[in-house]
């Protein structure tokens, strides 16, 4: 299924829980509706280093175009936090007709279906199976989502000194200190 948001007010990353034990979440708004997505800590980095390589590709092609301005999204993430589906794969694309990015996030829990891309076409009536989100975010929007990722995942656990494995809040077992709790 796949479902399309063209006027999205807030695209937005978030976490719940306890560092160590956070849940990422992408929340993107549009109107009265709001949809609450999961994914990994990993997938919320890496999206955000492709828009910030995207928008410098864009300035590069486009070096009169207006520099995206950077509008701080310091809210939490909007309540009730319900995980319609956790994202597996993410596609990102640039029209440059409406100066929009295009970001397509795709459900990884096919349930009962082990699919991979070439067995499903847009025809094919699987398709209606798999969760799909596609949204078109402005350059400014792109540049305060990377902005707030960085600070999201930089908000974790604390890396030891020696070893630069995370610290649990009740220290861990450092093998660059011999074992010793840091």
């Amino acid at each position: 299924m796949l479902r399309t948001f063209r006027d999205v007010s807030r695209f937005t990353c978030g976490t719940v829980g306890l560092p160590g034990e956070r849940t990422f979440y992408l929340q993107i708004r549009t109107g009265n509706v709001m949809i609450s997505a999961s994914l990994e800590k990993s997938q919320v980095s890496a999206l955000g280093e492709r828009l910030q390589f995207m928008l410098k590709e864009i300035r590069m092609v486009r070096p009169l175009s207006p520099r995206p301005n950077l509008i701080r999204d310091l809210q939490p993430l909007d309540i009730p936090v319900l995980d319609e589906f956790r994202i597996g794969s993410i596609a990102i694309f640039y029209d440059e007709d409406s100066d929009l990015i295009q970001i397509d996030l795709r459900q990884v829990d096919l349930g009962e279906f082990d699919l991979t891309d070439e067995d499903v076409d847009e025809d094919s009536p699987l398709l209606d199976e798999i969760q799909i989100v596609r949204i078109y975010i402005s350059q400014d929007q792109a540049r305060a989502f990377y902005d707030r990722a960085e600070l999201v995942v930089a908000a974790g656990r604390q890396p030891c000194p020696f070893c630069g494995m995370p610290i649990d809040p009740q220290g861990h077992l450092c093998a660059r200190a011999n074992g010793y709790r840091r």
